[in-house]
This record gives C-alpha cells, sequence and structure tokens, in this order.
C-alpha cells in the first residue's frame, strides 16, 4: 500500500499557514550536489533546516547556489553559525535573524545555531536549526543552551530542526522532546530512520514543534514524488526529514 503524502503548503482562510518544514545535514555539500537539489526540491519546503553547510572558501555562493536550484533563498545561518543554516521560500516573511555560536569545547568542533522569526500567512514563528556535538556531555548542555535559545525568541510558536547526534532514547534527544514536540512521534509518516551508518540504523535527525502546532505527518521523504533512492544516497550521508505541520494564527 502506497504511503499517502503529505499537505502541500496552503494559507486556510483563517490565515493559518499549512507548511513543510524539511531537515537536512547536508556533509557541507561534499557529494552529488544535483542529487541534494532534487531531494530538497521534490520536497516542495517552505522552510529548509541545514546542518553542516559549507564552511569555508566560498561558503556563501555555494550555499546560495543551492538555495537557487531549489527555489529558495538564504534566511540566515552558514559560517556564522558554524554549520547550521535556514533556507526558506519566498512565502516566508523575515521579521529578525540571528546566528548563535555556542561554548567552544577544547578539542571539540564548533557549534552553533541558526534562528529566525518569520511571517506566514497571519502566522509568527520561531525557527532553529541546530547541530549537537557528539560528546555526550557537550551534547547535553548544548541541548539545554537549545531550548534557552528557543525560549528567548519570545514566539508562542516556532519549529525546531536539526542532526541531534543520538536518537529519541538520547539524554539530549530527550531533553529537547520533553518542551517541544517531536513530530515523528507525534504523526509518524514515510520512513524512520535517518542514519543508516550505524548497526542497527538510527533516527538521529528530528523536527519538533510548540504545543499548539498541529503535526500532519513527519518522516523520511521515502516515497515523495520526485525522490529516488539513489538520489537520497547520491546527496549526503544523512536522510531527510520532512514534516508538515499547520500553524494556528496567534
Amino acid at each position: 500500500m502506497a504511503t499517502p503524502l503529505l499537505p502541500n503548503s496552503r494559507t486556510e482562510p483563517d490565515g493559518s499557514p499549512v507548511i513543510r518544514v524539511l531537515s537536512y545535514n547536508i556533509r557541507s555539500m561534499r557529494d552529488d550536489t544535483r542529487a541534494l537539489a532534487r531531494v530538497i526540491s521534490a520536497c516542495a519546503p517552505d522552510l529548509v533546516l541545514i546542518q553542516e553547510a559549507p564552511l569555508f572558501f566560498r561558503w556563501r555562493k555555494k550555499l546560495a547556489r543551492l538555495a537557487a536550484a531549489t527555489g529558495q533563498v538564504i534566511l540566515t545561518g552558514g559560517a556564522t553559525a558554524a554549520g547550521p543554516a535556514i533556507l526558506c521560500s519566498l512565502r516566508a516573511t523575515v521579521e529578525r535573524t540571528e546566528d548563535v555560536l555556542l561554548p567552544l569545547t577544547p578539542g571539540l568542533h564548533r557549534r552553533g545555531l541558526a534562528t529566525a522569526v518569520i511571517r506566514l500567512g497571519a502566522a509568527r514563528l520561531g525557527v532553529i536549526s541546530c547541530h549537537l556535538s557528539l560528546d555526550d556531555t557537550e551534547r547535553y548542555e548544548q541541548a539545554a543552551l537549545l531550548l534557552e535559545r528557543f525560549a528567548a525568541l519570545g514566539v508562542e510558536h516556532a519549529v525546531v530542526g536539526g542532526d541531534l547526534n543520538e536518537g529519541p532514547d538520547g539524554p539530549a534527544f530527550r531533553l529537547v522532546s520533553a518542551s517541544l514536540r517531536d513530530c515523528r512521534a507525534v504523526a509518524p509518516w514515510g520512513g524512520e530512520e535517518t542514519w543508516l551508518h550505524s548497526d542497527p540504523p538510527e533516527r538521529i535527525d528530528a523536527v519538533f514543534v510548540t504545543k499548539g502546532i498541529e503535526v500532519l505527518g513527519c518522516g523520511v521523504p521515502l516515497d515523495q514524488p520526485g525522490v529516488t533512492e539513489a538520489d537520497l544516497k547520491a546527496a549526503t550521508d544523512h536522510l531527510p526529514v520532512l514534516a508538515a505541520v499547520r500553524v494556528p494564527v496567534a
């Protein structure tokens, strides 16, 4: 039996938007960028929460090319956030953005957050893209800082997506999901595991939303029209997470 499709983006009569959010670790665009662009385009997202955006030589140009190839624009992030970035469709009106560098632990990679507040339809929405540490202790501390930064956005409704580097049973993942709703757990759709290079495969990438946002479906878009297994394998080493949600009007 075929997997039903997620709802398309739209604005309800009361001004509340139905949006598609894609969270994707793109491995610094070191793989097949055409396959990457095809996957993103086929998912038709309003927001793309990127991890491991290019960091070095001409990183802005590389990210801009990806945005242009997928019908998006750069909202914020990239090297200025140590990897996380946010792309958006022209449907979004930008209120403000901020790239946040998290405290550096000597010997470990610098981590950061790409954050924004936007308006879609008549709704106001906070957005955060994150990529947590490989180190257990630092990862938990960064999860707490992520929640602090979310609170500082000062919005009622928000979406957070990223590579948490651990599954739903991990302490950092549990800390985030205690405050924000794990979209996959609320309305599972499509595939589950996003990291296939472990035994067993794991779900370490996720999209979270605040209470009040209706989750219409969330998972790896394995059966999304235009997304092929070959492109998913060629694009990067992670699988993407696609969520459809309805944001109420405040």
